[in-house]
């Protein structure tokens, strides 16, 4: 029973019970490692905590390569189904709208305010589909035209002519980009007048109610972004403190890996993806290594472990 307990706590520290011997130098080294990419996953969780509307979608927008398709599928209502139908919008706002009703406690003459403004958003939401009428209509007949020729295997094939579908991909984009900023600016709005018709002191004392984006996906960058910041800052900070770091640096290795894929192949310069490939290699090195157990708090775990194996032989 004891073996079984402490079996998640090999893997979360390292398995091996004794370490390989290492010198001076190597045991530096793989703490230098360690400290870096946990500085550099902190460094990045806290910037975009501070943000506070970090957003994944425009990378993922922009992905490349074989899993192109699959990667902006996780970009949040990518082609713009979901803001793009009047129904849809009007059953979202008013849930939205009845949920600050409630969150609120509004009286008459908040609901009133708040019906009125919904039925101003429907009018201008209207007003942006008819202005950007064309463009949507290119749009959708672009998307049709671009994967009839992902299905010819002849194009698709020819790297030359993969790139060609991307930039027909990217040039159809641009025709969508305008009339959805509009159409966000709408929705923006209506959260900053719903939560305006809350009284001085409840606004004081809650916090603004959300407008939440319907979920497309099962995993879209409406979940990516809020996990991702708390994502970076805990495997930095299991990194830093070199606390179960093969599950922490296996969790970087795999998030690294993505980013790579999502930009392969890898071009040249400062926007190149081998960076982050090079990064995830090193993560899984410190994963290999169970790197925490030199000068980080895994060494104590890992000492427990140690002594409760040792035992083992003296008992049978």
């Amino acid at each position: 029973m004891r073996n079984i307990l402490l079996t998640p706590l090999r893997l979360a520290v390292g398995w091996g019970i004794s370490p390989r011997i290492l010198g001076i130098i190597a045991i530096t080294m793989l703490v230098l490692l360690r400290l870096s990419i946990g500085w550099h996953f902190h460094s990045e969780g806290s910037e975009k905590y501070r943000q506070g509307d970090w957003d994944a979608a425009p990378f993922f927008a922009n992905a490349k390569g074989p899993l192109a398709d699959e990667f902006r599928k996780t970009v949040w209502d990518y082609d713009g189904t979901v803001r793009r139908d009047p129904e849809f919008t009007r059953w979202w706002l008013e849930m939205y709208r009845d949920r600050a009703a409630d969150y609120y406690t509004f009286g008459d003459k908040e609901r009133a305010i708040a019906n009125e403004a919904l039925e101003a958003l429907l009018k201008n939401h209207q007003a942006v589909l008819d202005e950007y009428a064309d463009d949507l209509e290119e749009y959708d007949l672009g998307r049709a035209r671009i994967e009839a020729l992902k299905t010819q295997d002849d194009r698709v094939g020819v790297e030359s002519l993969a790139g060609q579908i991307e930039t027909v991909q990217k040039e159809n984009d641009a025709k969508l980009k305008p009339a959805l900023a509009a159409l966000d600016e709408l929705w923006a709005g209506y959260e900053g007048t719903i939560n305006s018709l809350a009284a001085p002191n409840q606004r004081q004392l809650s916090p603004p109610l959300e407008l939440v984006k319907p979920r497309t996906a099962m995993v879209d960058t409406s979940v990516i972004n809020r996990f991702v910041p708390y994502f970076d800052l805990a495997v930095g900070w299991c990194l830093l403190l070199g606390l179960f770091t093969p599950v922490a640096a296996l969790a970087a290795a795999g998030f690294l890996g993505s980013v790579f894929l999502s930009q392969y192949p890898p071009g040249t310069g400062p926007t190149s993806s081998n960076y982050q490939l090079i990064e995830c290699m090193a993560c899984l090195v410190l994963a290999g290594t169970g790197a925490g157990r030199f000068a980080g708090l895994d060494f104590f775990i890992h000492l427990l472990i140690r002594r409760n194996v040792a035992k083992r032989p003296a008992d049978t």
